[in-house]
């Protein structure tokens, strides 16, 4: 299924993991499964379809456990730019096959905010201000819409904005969760168009559910353990590793890493 060897399953099974553990108690961490899945699915268009079914049972999980956790205000508040992103992005990849020349404009945005958001806690620390004007809510939404639709990799910028609003762990992975769930099943329609969700990817991301829920179970079990500080220590942490992988994911790829290791030009 998907072409995948004995090697490329046990890569997918860790990717449901981490993608379960991410929609429930880890938020980040489930950029890593991006590349992962490039890796290892060929085209790059079915990873980012194969990884939208296991995104949308994982969410699944999450908004269960997550059920009275929301914000919902903010959820509202970014979930029509978000749309008007995909929309763009859609449109986007369907012009040009290949939405890789914006990873690292994306890259550099979120490192950008991430610097800002670093300048903005050390200078006014507790007391800092919160950004509140419409644009704010407005811009993330639209550039977390653009980088979900292209390549399922919207949660540093959904991280930027809640750690700007100040939401403790539990709210920040309900308000999370629910646009997620949302956002996720919106894609779903524009991903069938681009044949990136398809019937076999569909099934295969239903053998990957045990997977997937035993990673939702060990994101509950964190969450519960990590106190609060270190839980968004954490999620910076993964966001900034996300963002420095869109920035460089056009210079630096799995041909140019093997390269460096076999001498081949």
């Amino acid at each position: 299924m998907l072409g995948l060897d004995t090697v490329g399953w046990v890569v997918v099974a860790l990717c449901a993991i981490m993608v379960g553990a991410a929609k429930t108690g880890i938020p980040g961490i489930g950029i890593l499964v991006v590349p992962l899945m490039a890796l290892v699915i060929q085209p790059a268009g079915k990873s980012v379809g194969a990884l939208l079914g296991m995104l949308i049972l994982a969410d699944i999980f999450a908004i269960i456990y997550h059920r009275q956790n929301a914000k919902w205000g903010h959820v509202l508040r970014l979930l029509p730019a978000a749309a008007a992103g995909i929309i763009a992005a859609y449109f986007g990849l369907k012009a040009l096959e290949d939405g890789e020349h914006l990873k690292p404009v994306i890259g550099g945005i979120v490192l950008g905010m991430l610097a800002l958001n670093y300048w903005r806690t050390r200078t006014g620390g507790k007391d800092a201000k919160i950004p509140t004007q419409w644009w704010f809510a407005a811009g993330l939404g639209f550039a977390a819409g653009i980088t979900t639709m292209m390549a399922n990799a919207a949660g540093p910028v959904m991280i930027i904005y809640l750690l700007a609003m100040k939401l403790d762990k539990m709210k920040f992975v309900g308000t999370a969760a629910w646009f997620f769930f949302i956002v996720n099943w919106f894609k779903v329609p524009f991903s069938r168009s681009l044949d990136m969700m398809t019937a076999e990817s569909i099934k295969f991301d239903l053998m990957m559910l045990p997977f997937i829920a035993v990673g939702a179970f060990a994101g509950i079990y964190l969450l519960k353990r990590l106190p609060q500080k270190t839980f968004k220590s954490v999620v910076q942490i993964l966001a900034v590793a996300a963002a420095l992988k869109l920035f460089v994911s056009p210079w630096v790829n799995l041909e140019t890493i093997k390269a460096l290791f076999t001498g081949a030009p």
